[in-house]
Parts: structure tokens; C-alpha cells; sequence
């Protein structure tokens, strides 16, 4: 039988946004949360609730599938799972030997399925009878087929993805109707950025302004798949919402410099076309959006520019002319990672239409930890019930209830550098003049 000790569980109330964050065994974590209400400026509130949700009735683990599974991200969305021991995971992907030497780093109930990703009728086998499929296996830009969502859907099986791309994100939601009708959650941009992202400041009234900044450290330890991601990005133009309305703009210009906080700093960041800024203006009818993002050293930053301003679009907006310039690059990118390290920070700008304005920081030292930890988050949500049939963005309702956001906020913080909600900005960015071909002066 349970104690009273590990059925109780904190709620911390943010104010003044009314965000939740809650803890478990409270014996053990009673000082840690005291530093983190002063910290935050939080209050504390007592509610008792069940135990989560890892095992079904009967003991019974579930199933959760990671397509991609040998990848970054789906490696360390893996490994974030494979800490509680509660659920039955499955390594899905096309390399037999990573799989299998993945599954047998995590011991316990972990095991490799080999599929392509290619073979729909692969996909749909390796995803019928499991509880709920991770779809990690990106790129996802100039990706036209939803077949991973597709097949969960007919199978009825829970789906989230890591999707960071635009299109593709609203390709995904065009499948809400035949989600509600199946009865399954999905979620599509639940990962880190976009997904706990979108989370991190919580409308209080109407918003007339919301600003997305991201910032990791060299490549944050990127395999190729996430460097591929970055050059198709520079493909394409950053579409922002200025009152209301679309304005297209070149990738990576119009820079800002941000205060990321304590670990961090103050970094420069630069546009890119990122699926939160148009879920939400469009979910969360907020007139004003845009998404930024920066690296270290400068250098990148610079190279970066030159390849959005200099390289030929139809090489940027071909996956396979993409992957021979992620070849050309990686001795680089491996060098400067060695010294640049992988801090990773995000920062969401809210100003409401009185004129209130807030901020929400979230900052960790390695980008591959707290992916897996943001993805692991939304997983141990949706299993908990905190989805509701459709195809949902995060920041919606239907997506992860408002009573389950604390939690999920918790969990993705883990071993965090810094994480503030709701606090006053204590600095005025500035936007640098653009001379050209990515450079700037001050």
C-alpha cells in the first residue's frame, strides 16, 4: 500500500501567471523546493493525487517506441525514459549493431526493432501493439508524408514527434479529425525547442507580443541529422507575425542581443522560420511572433549568415545537396564542439496588451541530456492522460492540460543551470545594424 508520503504531491503555483509546478516525495525534496520557490517567487499548495502512470493495470509495462531510437535525439529520449524502470522501451531504426549496443546499455526491459522508415508496412508492424511511438527520426523539412502519424492513427496508438519544422507541423494537425475519431493523443513539435518552448510562459489575459530566443553552444553536440536540419532551415524564409500580419524575412537576419541569465548571458541570435511562431499565432491569436536562434563561437554565427545569404537556395532546399554540406562540415563542427561545449538556453519574451511584459528562462549544460528529458516529459504526460484525442501543438489546451503542465515543466527541468517563469525582463534588447552577408555592427 502506498504511504502518505508518495501519495502526496507539491503544487507550485507561479505568480503572477497562475503556473503550476508540482513534486513528489516530499520528505526528500521539501529543501529543494524552498530554494526553488525563492527562485521562482512561487508559493507552496498541498494536494494529494494517485500514483503516475508507467504500469498498467496489473502490473503490466507499457510499450513506448522511439523511431530514430539510435539517433541524438531519440538516444537520449531513451535514456531520460529508461531512469524510472517503469516502462518496456523499444530502440527503433535501421542500425541493427547501435540498436542493439543502445539496448544493452539501458539493460532492464529494453530492446531493438529493426525497420525502415522508408517501408510503410515495416512502420505500421513495428507500431501496432505498443502504447505509444515517438517519432524522432527527423529530418523532418521538405518531409511531405505523415506516415508514422498515419500509422498510429490506424492502429490506434498514442504519437508524439520532435518535428522542428513548419510545414510539416501543419501537415501533422491536418489529421486532428481522424485522431478525435480513432480516439488517440498525438502531439506533433513536443520536444525541447519547439515543445517545452511553447510552455514555459502561460497567457494572463491577451498577449501582444510573444518572442522566441534560443541559444546552444556549438553544435550541442548535434549529429548530422540536427546539422542537416539547421542548413534546410537557412533554405527557407522566417516567416514573423507583426500585428497580425505574415512579413517574410531572410533566414538568420535581423539580429538581437538577448540576456539568457545566469550561465549563460547575453548572446545574439538571429531568424529562423521555427513552427511555434506560427502555431502561436494562429492557437494562441497572439498578433506579434517570432523565433530567434544564436550559436558560439561568433564565427558560426557568421558562417551561418554567409550560408543563408550566399549558398543557392535549391541546394539549401535538397536534403541529399544538404547532406554533402553536413560531410563538408563535420571535421569543423567536431573541433569547435571539443572547446564550445553544449550549454543550451531558451528565453520567451511575453508582453500582454496592458503593457504587462514577462519573461521565461530555461537553461542546461548539455543540449543532449535535456532534449531526451523535454521529449521524456511529454511521453510520461500523454501516458498520464494529459492528451486528449487529436493532433495537438503543445501550447494548446488539448494538448497537455493546464493541471498537467506543472509536472511536465518539472520533469524537462531536471539538472537545469537556470529556470525562471514569469519574471520582469531586467534588461532592454538591441537590434544591432545589419551591414550585410550576416555581419553586424553594434
Amino acid at each position: 500500500m502506498a504511504t502518505t508520503t508518495q501519495l502526496a504531491r507539491w503544487w507550485l503555483a507561479f505568480e503572477p501567471c497562475n503556473i503550476e509546478l508540482n513534486k513528489w516525495n516530499v520528505n526528500s525534496t521539501q529543501r529543494r523546493n524552498q530554494r526553488f520557490a525563492q527562485r521562482t517567487g512561487t508559493r507552496l499548495v498541498c494536494h494529494a493525487k494517485g500514483s503516475e502512470a508507467g504500469e498498467e493495470a496489473g502490473g503490466q509495462k507499457k510499450k513506448v517506441l522511439v523511431m530514430g531510437g539510435t539517433g541524438r535525439v531519440g538516444a537520449s529520449t531513451l535514456r531520460a525514459l529508461a531512469k524510472g524502470g517503469d516502462l518496456h522501451l523499444i530502440v527503433g531504426g535501421r542500425n541493427r549493431e547501435k540498436g542493439e549496443a543502445l539496448a544493452r546499455e539501458l539493460g532492464g526491459s529494453v530492446e531493438f526493432s529493426a525497420f525502415n522508415l522508408e517501408d510503410a508496412s515495416a512502420v505500421r508492424a513495428a507500431i501496432d501493439g505498443v502504447d505509444l511511438v515517438v517519432h524522432a527520426a527527423g529530418p523532418f523539412q521538405r518531409r511531405v508524408e505523415c506516415a508514422v502519424l498515419e500509422a498510429a492513427i490506424d492502429t490506434k496508438t498514442a504519437y508524439i514527434d520532435v518535428c522542428d519544422d513548419q510545414d510539416y507541423s501543419m501537415r501533422a494537425k491536418a489529421y486532428h479529425d481522424r485522431a478525435v475519431a480513432a480516439g488517440i493523443p498525438a502531439i506533433t513539435t513536443g520536444g525541447i525547442y519547439p515543445g517545452i518552448s511553447n510552455k514555459l510562459v502561460r497567457l494572463n489575459g491577451k498577449a501582444k507580443r510573444i518572442r522566441y530566443s534560443y541559444y546552444t553552444a556549438g553544435s550541442g553536440g548535434a549529429g548530422p541529422t540536427i546539422l542537416a536540419t539547421s542548413f534546410l532551415l537557412l533554405g527557407e524564409e522566417a516567416i514573423v507575425y507583426v500585428d497580425g500580419k505574415m512579413q517574410k524575412m531572410k533566414a538568420y537576419s535581423a539580429r538581437r542581443d538577448v540576456d539568457f541569465g545566469r550561465g549563460i548571458g547575453k548572446k545574439p541570435v538571429y531568424l529562423l522560420n521555427l513552427p511555434e511562431v506560427r502555431s502561436t499565432h494562429e492557437v494562441l491569436k497572439v498578433p506579434s511572433v517570432s523565433a530567434r536562434f544564436g550559436t558560439y563561437p561568433q564565427i558560426w554565427n557568421i558562417a551561418m549568415g554567409l550560408v543563408a545569404s550566399l549558398v543557392p537556395k535549391d541546394i539549401l532546399q535538397d536534403q541529399q545537396k544538404v547532406q554533402g554540406l553536413v560531410q563538408l562540415s563535420d571535421i569543423a563542427v567536431r573541433a569547435v564542439d571539443g572547446f564550445a561545449g553544449e550549454k543550451v538556453s531558451m528565453r520567451v519574451d511575453y508582453e500582454g496588451e496592458n503593457g504587462k511584459k514577462a519573461i521565461g528562462i530555461f537553461s542546461h549544460k548539455m543540449l543532449s541530456v535535456s532534449v531526451g528529458m523535454s521529449v521524456a516529459a511529454f511521453v510520461r504526460a500523454l501516458l498520464e492522460g494529459a492528451t486528449q484525442p487529436g493532433v495537438w501543438f503543445p501550447e494548446e489546451e488539448g494538448g497537455i492540460a493546464e493541471s498537467a503542465r506543472p509536472k511536465l515543466l518539472e520533469r524537462a527541468a531536471e539538472g537545469t543551470l537556470n529556470f525562471v517563469m514569469n519574471k520582469s525582463p531586467w534588461m532592454t534588447d538591441k537590434d544591432p545594424k545589419e551591414i550585410g552577408f550576416g555581419l553586424y555592427w553594434e
